[in-house]
């Protein structure tokens, strides 16, 4: 599996639902303490004036960027979540075929 699999692709859960790639977790992260960081000095020491600036400023930069991510995992692949995920998904009959012993 090459790396930029294993970064864009989405993971499935014990459901059967797409959950975010690694990429869009690491997104978020980086980007609420980026912004964080940055609006501590804008707030004033204020805590909830920093948590609404970060708030605010951190919404758009992740919404545009969850879409440029979901764009990039286009035609992947899903992974699963953890392996522990492939025996609910086999008892519920929602396995991918990719999965699957041949």
């Amino acid at each position: 599996m090459k790396w930029s699999d294993w970064l864009f692709a989405p993971r499935m859960d014990h459901r059967g639902w797409s959950t975010p790639s690694e990429a869009s977790r690491l997104f978020l992260i980086a980007t609420l303490v980026l912004v964080g960081w940055w609006s501590w000095g804008a707030a004033g020491d204020n805590i909830a004036i920093w948590f609404g600036v970060t708030i605010l400023i951190a919404t758009p930069i992740l919404s545009l960027g969850w879409y440029v991510l979901s764009l990039l995992a286009r035609n992947r692949d899903v992974l699963l979540l953890t392996p522990k995920v492939k025996p609910a998904l086999e008892a519920k009959g929602r396995l991918p075929n990719q999965f699957k012993n041949p």
